[in-house]
């Protein structure tokens, strides 16, 4: 694992793989085709305190499903993303759009369609159960699983970083 600490405090946008990371990797395919997922509720947390603390929260996914988009909408992500097929593509629209530099990025993706924006983003992360390609393009790798608390990790970290965890102690859901 290279050092990835110092890269904390330049970090303003949070992105996101889906399936993998936003869950546990796993879907139970309904006789109806839909498609269910398990989410981890303090990975939501996490995920809307930082949209209220004025982060770019952003969902890139190549998984696509109306359960992802309904659970992302409740947590009030700005950015969803979903059945993207050229993850580099769409990530590079996003950052002109928003005139955000890749330094200012991290990215926690955990299978070989993230490695490509792994590679251009200032702080590249995966769950504990990324394959292992993605661990050796890490910077970091939380000791949490997909879908068990990673995500929560990574935001956890950077808001402590930069002094802003527990900052506003009456910080809820909406």
């Amino acid at each position: 694992m290279k050092n990835y600490k110092e890269k904390l405090a330049q970090i303003t946008t949070l992105i996101f793989d889906y399936d993998g990371v936003m869950t546990d990797a796993c879907v139970w395919a309904l006789p109806s085709g839909e498609m269910l997922r398990r989410s981890n509720v303090r990975d939501g947390y996490a995920l809307q305190l930082a949209v209220k603390m004025g982060y770019h929260v952003v969902v890139l996914s190549g998984g696509r499903g109306e359960g992802i988009e309904r659970r992302l909408e409740t947590l009030h992500i700005p950015h969803i993303y979903t059945g993207v097929c050229d993850k580099v593509a769409t990530f590079q629209e996003f950052l002109t759009s928003f005139k955000i530099s890749p330094e200012e990025c991290l990215f926690m993706g955990d299978d070989i369609p993230d490695f490509p924006v792994m590679q251009l983003v200032a702080l590249a992360c995966c769950p504990a159960d990324a394959v292992q390609e993605i661990k050796d393009a890490a910077h970091y790798i939380s000791h949490q699983k997909g879908g068990e608390g990673c995500v929560r990790d990574v935001i956890e970290q950077v808001m402590k970083a930069q002094g802003r965890w527990m900052m506003d102690r009456d910080a809820h859901l909406w």
